[in-house]
Formats: C-alpha cells, structure tokens, sequence
C-alpha cells in the first residue's frame, strides 16, 4: 500500500465515494473500509499489480475500488440489487472491477465466472461468515490468502467477543493456516479480522 506520511493512498482516478484527494492520490479511509483500517493497526496485507482478488460482500463498491487500484482484476461478489447498482458504477469507471451479482453462500453458483485467485477479502454481514470462507477456499491458489473480516454480531449476540473470535478462528483453521488476527477498533467497533493462508487439506 501507498502511504502519504501516515495516511493509506491509492492510485486510481478519485470521485468514487467523495473520498478526500491528496497529491494526486485517494485518501483511503480507514473509517469507511476496514481493509484500510487493518493496515492503519500495522497489519499490512500487499496489494500487487498480478494479483487476481474475490472479494465477498461488495456493497457499493467503497472498498473494491481501492483494492482495483492496486490488483489486476476484482470479481466483487454482492447480492442486493441496490448496493450493486453503485457497485456497476464502479465498475464502468474501473475495468477491472467484475461486478457479480449473487450470493456468497453460494459459490457453485458464479464458479464458472472465476478463475484461480491470490486473494480472498469477505466483509459479507451473515451469521454463516466462517462457512463461507471455507466454501469459497475453492477459488484460492494454494497458499492464497484470506482475510475475513468478521462481523461479530452476527454470528452471535449473547456469547462475548473474544469467545466468538476464537470460536471463528477455529472454525476458519480447518482450511486456513491462520497467521494473524486484529480487532479493528476504533475504526471498527466488533469487527475483526482473520487472516489466513489456503492450505491443502487431506480429503481434497
């Protein structure tokens, strides 16, 4: 990732969310994406011009086209057709943005779309968020990444926060090796992230 002093940059053409421009650059706000706000606590994630990223959960595109600014392609999973009206906008400004609309827990479903990718982001609100991550390992290359931004109230309002991240990152770990985990606070009240390698499991 690009840094101006201490703020997280990226390269593409601006007006996309309103974001703020700074030396010819788009200030990345770690209060509007989660991945920015990963990097802001020091746990950067490297962005390079080869790699090819599913991305889960796309919403209006926030987050996507920051990531298209840095990668070779981005298939952006999203299935509610109004955040994907934003996401088309995105994508008509940036071509390798490859809007899909549907349903990430369904990943038989857009398979024949994809091809092989490095980098698996999911942000999707759902209480299956682990199963889903293990559901769409298919795409990864072997030793691709994961990062899983986990929406701890959805997968359980009573049980606590640590508790529940445990819970995820031992579910997460039957088809991941697991290297690091962050909670995203204060940009991100309990959100956490989970990241993680795809690693080859016997009964494949």
């Amino acid at each position: 990732m690009i840094w101006i002093g201490n703020i997280p940059v990226s390269p593409g053409e601006g007006g996309v969310y309103g974001e703020r421009m700074l030396e010819g650059y788009r200030v990345w706000d770690p209060f509007r994406s989660k991945f920015s706000a990963l990097h802001m606590l020091g746990k950067e994630i490297e962005l390079s011009p080869e790699m090819r990223v599913l991305y889960l959960g796309a919403a209006h595109g926030t987050t996507v086209s920051h990531v298209a600014d840095y990668v070779e392609v981005v298939y952006a999973i999203e299935r509610a057709p109004l955040p994907m009206r934003h996401l088309l906008r995105v994508a008509e400004r940036r071509k390798n943005v490859i809007p899909i609309l549907a349903d990430a827990r369904e990943p038989e479903t857009y398979a024949h779309l994809l091809e092989e990718v490095d980098l698996l982001y999911q942000d999707v609100a759902d209480q299956a968020q682990v199963e889903i991550a293990l559901r769409n390992r298919i795409f990864l290359k072997t030793g691709g990444l994961l990062v899983l931004m986990l929406k701890v109230p959805c997968i359980d309002c009573t049980s606590g926060p640590e508790a529940i991240l445990e819970s995820a990152r031992d579910g997460v770990a039957k088809g991941y090796e697991i290297f690091d985990h962050s909670w995203l606070a204060p940009y991100h009240e309990d959100h956490a992230a989970i990241m993680g390698k795809k690693k080859v499991v016997a009964d494949e």
